[in-house]
């Protein structure tokens, strides 16, 4: 990688300029370290674009909370690191692929730490204006010696090569630093959810929600592709954004070797449980998600017309706080919805036990997420030590939907017994 790229990330920058650093930042969020992400891009594109809008003053922790993480108003940065984790995680990934060969002369989009405004750097130092801005505030500031004119320009730019230097390597330690700060962080959040499930020797079961899928099945005829054979079919499946959490969730065991069986919730019998530790993904469709969580404090309620599908606080059971119009979602497909997460040893089995479920299918999506996010995980672990380390934690999470896409989970209450 060069060692180093004028800044632009503070100077006008034209229409081209700007286009090339929004044809970058594609290239960038397309590759692997950030497609596979929701957040990432989110933060990294917001911010670049409110710094090629020239509303730099903008770009504080506080508003990245709000607006990307969906944190009320007045949340406590100092105790919600969500902002800086991801941040310090970007930077990582940035770093990663520039890396690459392959990437070195390309445009460099930097998060500098310490910085939530992206720097913009031009492989191409002889054309880059700001370069030349560079090279002129140098000129200015060069004295001149009236003996020898030539001689001390000489002086400043060993000095300046030093400077370069020992900038490099601060940064560089710096970065070095925030990445190890947050692996710190994300296994020790990680751990503090997950380590129950995945320190037993158990067999760890993924029991899912199953649904009647289709009446019939379209297929193409291998022969002409475009010949299409209607089928009737009365075979179950799993639902799309189930299989969004469950792949999170399958993620978080493979990372840490363990094996696991998937298994739909209607072919999960008793023994099943007693088995091993189990994850439930899903809610209204998944019975045995509703009968563990009937007796946790929160847990899901409905009418009988099944046209108000809730979440209520057993402690104030008439209140409906945490509720779903079906009506509404329907017509519109936009509403907010809400989840549970939990970790608790079953009464019934003595294992412990995981729910991953949502009023509607974005609730269900936002809890995988929350699961499996460093930073939420960290705000999880501060208030269960904050309400004494007691074993088992459930929480409620909302999430706006808008137009069938779930925003970003926020919490909304916990319970730690």
């Amino acid at each position: 990688m060069p060692g180093h790229f004028p800044d632009n990330s503070h100077t006008t920058l034209s229409k081209s300029e700007q286009e090339e650093v929004r044809e970058q930042l594609s290239r960038l969020l397309e590759n692997p370290f950030f497609s596979h992400s929701k957040r990432f891009p989110t933060f990294l594109r917001f911010v670049v674009e409110q710094t090629l809008a020239g509303e730099v003053d903008s770009i504080k922790e506080r508003t990245l909370g709000i607006e990307i993480f969906g944190r009320d108003v007045d949340y406590d940065t100092a105790s919600d690191p969500i902002v800086r984790v991801t941040a310090a995680e970007i930077r990582k990934r940035v770093a990663q692929y520039y890396q690459d060969p392959a990437h070195v002369d390309e445009l460099h989009i930097a998060l500098p730490s310490g910085s939530y405004i992206p720097h913009f750097h031009w492989p191409n130092g002889a054309d880059d204006p700001a370069l030349r801005e560079l090279a002129q505030d140098a000129a200015d500031d060069v004295p001149v010696s009236a003996e020898h004119p030539d001689s001390n320009p000489v002086l400043p730019r060993r000095y300046s090569f030093a400077l370069l230097a020992v900038a490099c390597f601060a940064t560089a330690i710096l970065s070095v630093g925030s990445v190890l700060l947050w692996q710190a962080i994300h296994r020790s959040a990680s751990d503090f959810f997950w380590a129950p499930i995945t320190t037993t020797r158990d067999p760890i079961l993924l029991c899912v929600a199953d649904q009647l899928a289709y009446s019939s099945i379209t297929l193409r005829d291998a022969s002409q592709p475009s010949h299409l054979i209607v089928l009737k079919d009365n075979l179950t499946a799993m639902v799309s954004d189930d299989v969004t959490a469950t792949v999170k969730v399958a993620g978080i065991l493979q990372s840490r070797n363990k094996q696991y069986t998937v298994k739909p919730e209607g072919a999960t019998s008793l023994g099943d449980l007693r088995n091993g530790p189990t994850i439930f993904v899903g809610a209204f469709d998944n019975a045995w998600t509703l009968r563990l969580t009937n007796s946790l404090r929160y847990h899901f309620s409905n009418d009988a017309e099944m046209t108000k599908l809730s979440i209520v606080d057993g402690t104030a059971p008439l209140q409906t706080r945490w509720m779903v119009d079906r009506s509404v979602q329907m017509a519109t497909n936009n509403y907010r919805d809400y989840a549970i997460v939990a970790r608790f040893t079953d009464g019934n089995t003595g294992k412990e036990e995981v729910v991953v479920a949502g009023i509607g299918r974005g609730g269900t999506i936002v809890a995988g997420e929350f699961l499996t996010d460093a930073g939420d995980l960290a705000q999880l672990k501060r208030a269960a030590q904050a309400a004494g380390d007691k074993k088992n934690v459930e929480v409620v999470l909302s999430t706006q939907i808008i137009d069938g896409q779930p925003g970003s989970p926020k919490v909304e209450a916990t319970y730690f017994w």
